[in-house]
């Protein structure tokens, strides 16, 4: 009796064990995975206020020379982009207007990024006017006392009326005072503008003024900034970008000024500050960092400005003083931050924020521009890039799987050992090393494939969530867009009914096909386990269904061509090791038989 209760007691335990196991596992998986949707579904940064909220949220200026910059009312975008005192702007990849009023760039659209999917949307807004819901614009001035300077209000003079690639305008203001004010603003190829903001002293006696740049934008209409993704405030100093401040930090713990506003300043050599969404970004670039200085301020409600300044200098009569920086406004496209990061900008292309999953993230993207290049579509390309990790990964597979073979073959001796010293587990222990050192056998070699894939599945996830050039790209019938979740949604019968299932339960056609090729592989898998194992490895496939449904259907579509390389893979392995596939069988059926001895 006591013989029979200690086996009893031992196969509970060990079931117990097993089923701790398992269940950690699931729930590190689904942890792991679903922890980002959830995050940023049902816990969203605050920068998600409704746009309506802009009214009355413009009220206290920035600094002394941008006063006033009092906007009580929200202001409607095509009637201020309707104005006369505009310079319009008609580059290769950017559009839109400078304003003479306050010379703000306040009007930059993206000619080749539309607001939407949607074959009628137009281009994206990124840059808006003072007082607008999209509230977004730089301004170059000066800070002095004594005499009068340029500020908010004040009208500029053009000596042009379109600012191109090839034709730079100049904005001149002169204060009646002997002092006249200049911007010499010029735009390459992509996004980057060039503002030579000078001062020319016509009066008798010298002037000390500071040369600024800011940048100032409302936080309601910012992407939401999560553990993953970083989105708000951004800054390259002393040679590395800081990705630790948040719009809210800045209300927080900024330094609080005799105007009210809160001042956070960036100690260090500025290569170049400015806010970050997911896929676009303004900043602003000193020519010369030497004596530059970078801020970030608030003041008001949900308003922001990234700051540059210069030391004060003198500037005598007669004589003239000029500061040149450079105006990031555009898409994050990763080839063209590296060009620009190429030309001097330090760590220009750490701006898309790759992560700890750099290192593979990077040249992951760059074999998917490549084979976007010879197929034409990114979803062949994934499909492709798949196929490539599953061959270098294919060596790997074939160890795990004469591991498994050999774990199998010394099955009987395993359990004679565990017999032997089932009362002596450090001896056990020391056995069992030993009969794998005899064996040669790696009893952890059957889980590096899985350790591998870890790293793989989240650098395509950044890729797939940061990458622009992936933003709206489609695949072929539903899918017009792989960086969004499948939008076949079944609650929904595929659209037909006028709602949107929330989050998980908007199960898709490819989260159906991911949970289905996931228990197909569980069902070749011959592997011995006892009837919970059985159980719980039969639910996972359909529980990672409703975890992975929010996410990109490129992504998904990875998951699902790489589920498919595995099966015809385990249909290859199995076949070349055919004792494996029957021993494990002939397992199974023991076990099952001895399961329902257990139940009778």
């Amino acid at each position: 009796m006591t013989g029979a209760g200690d086996e009893l007691t031992g196969r509970e335990r060990t079931l117990d064990n097993q089923r701790n196991l398992i269940l950690a596992v699931v729930l590190s998986l689904a942890l792991i995975v679903g922890w980002d949707f959830v995050m940023s579904r049902f816990f969203p940064e605050p920068a998600e206020t409704p746009a309506e909220a802009v009214a009355g949220a413009h009220g206290t200026p920035l600094t002394s020379s941008d006063a006033p910059l009092e906007v009580d009312v929200e202001l409607d975008l095509a009637a201020e982009l309707a104005s006369d005192q505009r310079v319009r702007i008609d580059a290769p990849e950017l559009e839109g207007s400078i304003n003479l009023v306050g010379a703000r760039i306040d009007d930059i659209e993206l000619k080749k990024h539309r607001e939407s999917v949607e074959a009628d949307s137009g281009p994206v807004q990124f840059m808006a006017p003072l007082g607008t819901p999209l509230q977004h614009f730089a301004r170059f001035g000066w800070e002095g006392s004594g005499i009068a300077l340029p500020a908010g209000d004040s009208v500029w003079t053009a000596d042009g009326e379109v600012l191109t690639q090839d034709n730079p305008v100049t904005l001149s203001w002169d204060n009646g005072e002997g002092q006249v004010f200049t911007q010499t603003i010029s735009i390459d190829e992509h996004y980057m503008l060039t503002i030579e903001h000078g001062v020319t002293n016509n009066a008798e006696g010298s002037i000390a003024l500071r040369p600024y740049g800011l940048i100032n934008r409302t936080a309601l209409t910012a992407d939401p900034s999560n553990f993953n993704v970083h989105s708000g405030p951004i800054a390259a100093i002393d040679d590395a970008v800081d990705f630790d401040w948040d719009y809210e930090d800045i209300n927080d713990d900024g330094q609080l000024t005799e105007n009210g506003s809160r001042v956070v300043s960036m100690p260090g050599t500025v290569g170049w500050i400015g806010f970050t969404d997911i896929y676009w970004m303004s900043a602003l670039i000193p020519t010369d960092a030497n004596g530059a200085s970078a801020s970030f301020v608030t003041a008001g409600t949900d308003r922001y400005a990234a700051r540059l300044a210069y030391e004060a200098s003198t500037v005598a009569s007669g004589q003239s003083l000029s500061h040149t920086t450079r105006l990031f406004a555009g898409a994050k496209e990763s080839a063209v931050m590296d060009q620009y990061e190429q030309a001097g900008i330090p760590k220009f292309g750490l701006a898309i924020d790759w992560g700890w999953f750099r290192w593979i993230a990077w040249p992951m993207w760059q074999v998917l521009i490549f084979l976007f290049g010879l197929v034409g579509n990114f979803g062949l390309a994934i499909i492709g890039l798949t196929v490539i990790i599953r061959l270098l990964m294919f060596p790997i597979a074939q160890k795990q799987f004469a591991s498994m073979a050999q774990m199998r073959a010394v099955q009987p001796k395993m359990k004679a050992l565990q017999e032997r010293y089932k009362d002596d587990k450090p001896q056990l222990q020391q056995e069992m090393a030993k009969l794998y050192k005899e064996e040669k056998i790696n009893p952890l070699a059957g889980c590096l494939p899985i350790f591998l894939q870890i790293p793989i599945f989240f650098a395509l996830y950044k890729v797939l969530r940061l990458a622009i050039e992936m933003r709206h790209e489609p695949f072929y019938g539903w899918l017009h867009d792989l960086s969004a979740p499948d939008p076949a949604k079944i609650l929904n019968l595929f659209g037909l009914l006028p709602f949107d299932p929330p989050g998980f339960l908007g199960i898709g056609i490819l989260a159906v096909l991911l949970g289905f090729t996931m228990w197909l592989q569980f069902k070749l898998n011959p592997a011995a386990m006892d009837p919970m194992q059985q159980q719980i490895f039969m639910i996972m496939p359909w529980v990672l269904m409703f975890v992975m449904a929010p996410f990109a259907a490129g992504l998904l579509l990875y998951w699902i061509t790489s589920n498919i390389l595995t099966l015809a893979q385990q249909k290859y392995l199995y076949s070349k090791h055919p004792q494996l596939k029957a021993q494990a069988e002939k397992e199974a059926a023991e076990k099952a038989r001895a399961a329902q001895a257990d139940k009778g």
